[in-house]
């Protein structure tokens, strides 16, 4: 049940100094990042973390990202090794988080790791976003801002519709550019470790290492975000690695042909990123099953497909 009126901020130095003061007041506000809209509280706040999981009806095994505006500043949080400067130096700001062992004195509410001893840290890139974390100058723990296991927002008007009255505040500054969630790489065991695919190719990452990343199984324990096998789902039944939609259903295209919506005509795997969610959105509400053409699984489509497959996995 709504709880309050949502306001919806403009991305202006008013705006923002109002989703900066919400955020010091304990309150929720959702904020634009090149990913997705993340749904944001003081990381170091215990109750305005708890009305993440409120507002989301999100597991509370399930740990959250907090977003800061440097690497200087994760430093704050997070015990900093040697292979954390080098993918900071290259890929931040930017759609990667890095899973590193919490320093001591963090001050981090233990909701936003879920009781993990590790903390997934990210700078995004988004002018907005980044203003943001610069004026409230400390740790925005943020999910995407839906409902769990739904499909990511990656506009204000996807986060009014499913939370509108539930937060305090939308800062709106149009659509995502990425729209994949961040990549995260676990920086606290033997070896990096790819604990998600996302908005950053794997590649990439293992091109500045020198060395592949090293796999997470999907039954190993959770460790950061994202990791449900049921997740990003919306209402109606998906189909994957479909050529036609079932009777009465529709068709979510990949290259050439005829569909109701097409992530990339031109098959470029960016595109369709930024297409994902807009897309299953628009579909999800017509209310019919989902079928969903082939994406090629290498680069960004490694991160589309498991989208994909977590959307159709079947629900609890």
């Amino acid at each position: 049940m709504p709880l309050h009126s949502t306001e919806i901020l403009a991305a202006t130095a008013t705006g923002i100094a109002r989703a900066a003061q919400l955020l010091r007041e304990g309150k929720l506000v959702s904020f634009p990042t090149e990913t997705v809209y993340g749904l944001g509280a003081d990381a170091r706040q215990g109750e305005a973390v708890a009305a993440i999981y409120e507002a989301k009806g999100r597991p509370s095994f399930n740990p959250l990202i907090a977003h800061v505006h440097s690497a200087e500043a994760a430093q704050r949080y997070v015990q900093w090794n040697e292979t954390a400067e080098q993918l900071a130096q290259a890929f931040w700001p930017g759609p990667l988080t890095l899973v590193l062992p919490l320093r001591a004195g963090h001050g981090i509410s233990p909701l936003v790791t879920a009781g993990l001893e590790t903390l997934g840290v990210r700078v995004p890139a988004h002018p907005a976003g980044q203003a943001l974390l610069q004026a409230l100058d400390g740790p925005v723990a943020a999910p995407s801002a839906n409902p769990s296991g739904k499909i990511s927002p990656t506009t204000a008007a996807h986060v009014q519709a499913g939370l509108d009255g539930r937060i305090a505040a939308i800062l709106d500054d149009g659509a995502c550019e990425v729209g994949l969630e961040s990549t995260i790489a676990g920086l606290a065991g033997p070896a990096p470790m790819l604990l998600r695919p996302g908005g950053l190719a794997a590649e990439e990452i293992e091109a500045v290492l020198g060395r592949k990343l090293a796999v997470r199984d999907v039954h190993d324990p959770l460790t950061a975000p994202g990791q449900l096998l049921s997740h990003y789902a919306p209402g109606a039944p998906v189909r994957l690695n479909a050529s036609a939609p079932d009777e009465g259903g529709l068709f979510l295209g990949f290259g050439p042909g005829v569909c109701d919506l097409n992530l990339s005509e031109s098959r470029d795997l960016a595109e369709a990123a930024a297409n994902l969610f807009g897309h299953l959105h628009r579909l999800d509400s017509l209310g019919k099953p989902i079928a969903v053409a082939p994406v090629p699984d290498h680069g960004l489509g490694e991160a589309i497909n498991d989208r994909l497959r977590r959307a159709a996995a079947p629900r609890d």
